[in-house]
């Protein structure tokens, strides 16, 4: 059992790794689209620039959406409107028709008409409600049949069939034309007012017809069997062609998988993805060893991958179109700013790959979103200067347009008629890529991690610390601002991150606060507090101000990337002066007495940061200063560190470290205002 459990610890730190990777692979697999994608890109007129396409399964073509629009409005036409009758009492009619022309005209006209008036009106109702009086017109047209329910019989009819009001007022003057004007005038107004409509619109049984008929017509036309040809490469997409390459489009979106099929289809995918993710975990196992030591960093940069990969496939899922808004390019600019270009290069390749699954046109996007992450990492260094990340979007922009402009003109044949609409989702993309700086903040705070733009920030020598390193031990300042200086001309000679040199340089020393006048630079009075004690005491006092530092520098909230140069910077060297002293008195003195505790320099930078130091400290022992004396002051130094192996763990070559001392003669010649002699 205890066995198992320390094997278990043993491996605890792979398989944090492991579950990382399987996290990221199940997060993004599961905003993976549901569907197969359609992998062609096409349009309508243009020709068809892909190899010749057969159907992959047998399917039906669906109609267009104008000829079911047509289909649907004629059966809407063609279904019958339903009407029913009620009947009306001619009788109460008749009686309050005859009342209100009795009010309108004299007794004796009323006694010498009304009987003839009466009678040709009952026979005209009873004519009107036979046939039906409809007042409610709802719109119809004389196509439109018409079905009348008429004590509960069905009848069917024509628009014309049936009484409506303008006809009514024409009858009714015919009617009434035995009579006098003014009598027939009356008659026809009173009985207008007074008439009652006796068949009505049945809205819900014409509506529910409606839809049945609707629903009866079928969406699709004809069969396309399976390895049927369906259009050639260079035809014209348009037509049938076109609805049919629709229809299978709509096919692959809409295909529904049996559980078994999706199942294999989750399963390729995650394998696809787990082995993407994990290509990334052994090249940054194999050259970047510091960031896979830090699972902190790990989950950093995984973050990212499903960060982007997630905003990009949600973006497909709403509009494929609008996929080249979303910045994937910020990716490869934000590990930059973090780590290195290499590893920003190599996390948009695994990004760009992954993505290929999701979005249309994965060939042309693939090659547009590939030069534009080289152009991120090949475009300045330096991302906090703000005119940098503007030339870096303007760069990303202009390899967008050139290279959709490329693709159309081998699509087309030619450059007119383009989407101008492409264009502009370019330039989003660009604006996009300027929220790169409050992003870094964030997750700065987030991961606690440190990027060029804070670099910026800490190099300021009137921060609170510095401030308090100058008051304190100003020696040790200066002595601080000249490393800074000499390591930052070296890392820029080979290509290292120079800002990062400079701040480490600034703060290496912080720890001599602690007690700044054992430290000579400080020493201005001619005193030396190390007389005074034993050379192990004094060696102690020297070796804790690595100690003192790094606890200096937490309490500040300095980075850890800050930190890792104070505690390197003399890596596990010995403090020689007293060492030799203590020697002399005890030849059998114990050497890690002497030794300081390290780490040994693992990274380009905090090598260049011991090799200043050294140096620059070194060079403040020449009581005669000339080019040869640095010369051999600098060759000794180094060589030295490089006998005793502090630069084993750093990624620095010899011919970075002959670079160097080239540049560091060249520096401190200048320092100290000497000419370099050339030979004759």
């Amino acid at each position: 059992m205890n066995t198992s459990k320390n094997r278990l610890y043993r491996h605890q730190d792979l398989i944090v790794k492991i579950f990382l990777i399987a996290a990221c692979t199940a997060v993004i697999v599961y905003f993976f689209p549901k569907s197969d994608r359609f992998k062609y890109d096409y349009a309508q007129g243009e020709p068809w620039e892909y190899e010749t396409l057969y159907a992959p399964f047998s399917f039906a073509i669906l109609k267009d959406k104008e000829v079911l629009e047509e289909e649907k409005q004629q059966a809407i036409e063609q279904t019958p409107r339903h009407f029913y009758s009620k009947p009306v009492n001619t009788n109460e009619l008749l009686d309050r028709f005859d009342e209100s022309v009795k009010s309108a005209i004299s007794d004796s006209l009323y006694k010498a008409t009304s009987r003839r008036y009466q009678r040709v009106t009952r026979s005209f109702l009873q004519d009107l409600y036979k046939v039906g009086y409809l007042e409610d017109l709802q719109d119809l047209k004389d196509i439109h049949p018409i079905v009348l329910k008429r004590d509960n019989e069905l009848t069917q009819l024509t628009y014309g069939d049936l009484i409506l009001p303008g006809e009514l007022q024409k009858n009714l003057s015919a009617v009434y034309a035995s009579f006098s004007n003014d009598l027939q005038g009356i008659l026809t107004r009173r009985l207008l007012v007074l008439v009652q409509p006796n068949v009505f619109y049945d809205k819900e049984l014409t509506d529910l017809n409606i839809q049945s008929e609707v629903e009866k017509i079928l969406p699709t036309r004809g069969l396309i069997a399976q390895n049927a040809r369906i259009i050639a490469q260079g035809e014209i997409v348009e037509g049938d062609k076109l609805q049919i390459l629709n229809t299978l489009n709509n096919t692959y979106e809409s295909q529904t998988w049996s559980d078994s099929q999706y199942n294999w289809k989750l399963l390729g995918y995650l394998v696809l993805i787990g082995m993407a993710l994990t290509m990334l975990m052994l090249f940054i196992h194999k050259y970047r060893y510091e960031v896979y030591n830090s699972n902190k960093k790990l989950l950093f940069i995984y973050f990212n991958l499903c960060l982007f990969v997630v905003l990009t496939a949600s973006v497909v899922k709403i509009d494929a179109d609008f996929v080249y808004i979303v910045p994937v390019c910020m990716l490869p600019l934000i590990i930059k700013a973090f780590f290195d270009a290499r590893l920003g290069l190599f996390s948009h390749v695994i990004i760009i790959f992954i993505l290929s699954f999701v979005v249309p046109s994965s060939g042309e996007y693939l090659f547009l979103q590939m030069m534009a992450g080289i152009v991120t990492i090949l475009s300045g260094k330096e991302i906090y200067k703000r005119a940098n990340l503007f030339i870096t979007v303007g760069q990303i922009v202009t390899v967008y347009f050139i290279s959709y402009f490329a693709f159309y003109a081998v699509y087309q044949g030619g450059v007119i008629g383009w989407e101008w609409s492409r264009i502009i989702y370019f330039v989003l993309c660009g604006l996009a890529m300027l929220f790169v700086w409050p992003l870094i903040y964030v997750f700065e705070k987030i991961f606690n991690l440190v990027s060029d733009v804070s670099l910026l920030e800490l190099s300021d020598t009137n921060s609170k610390l510095l401030k308090e390193l100058s008051n304190k031990a100003p020696g040790t300042f200066h002595h601080s601002l000249n490393v800074a200086n000499i390591a930052e001309t070296a890392a820029n000679e080979i290509g290292a991150n120079s800002m990062l040199v400079r701040v480490g340089a600034l703060y290496h020393d912080v720890g001599k606060m602690a007690n700044p006048t054992y430290f000579t630079e400080n020493q201005g009075n001619g005193i030396n507090p190390h007389d005074d004690l034993d050379p192990e005491e004094s060696a102690q006092i020297i070796i804790d101000h690595i100690i003192n530092g790094v606890e200096i520098a937490k309490k500040s909230n300095l980075p850890d990337r800050i930190i890792d140069f104070i505690r390197t910077h003399h890596g596990d060297s010995l403090v020689y002066y007293f060492y030799k002293k203590a020697k002399e008195e005890n030849p059998d003195v114990d050497e890690s007495l002497f030794r300081y505790p390290g780490p040994r320099p693992y990274s380009l930078e905090t090598a260049i940061l011991m090799i200043a130091d050294s140096v620059e400290a070194a060079s403040k022992s020449l009581k005669a200063p000339s080019s040869v004396a640095i010369d051999k002051l600098v060759e000794s130094i180094i060589n030295s560190q490089m006998a005793a192996g502090q630069f084993l763990n750093a990624d620095i070559t010899f011919k970075q470290i002959e670079s160097i001392k080239t540049v560091i003669k060249k520096k401190l010649a200048s320092m100290y205002h000497l000419r370099i002699e050339y030979p004759e």
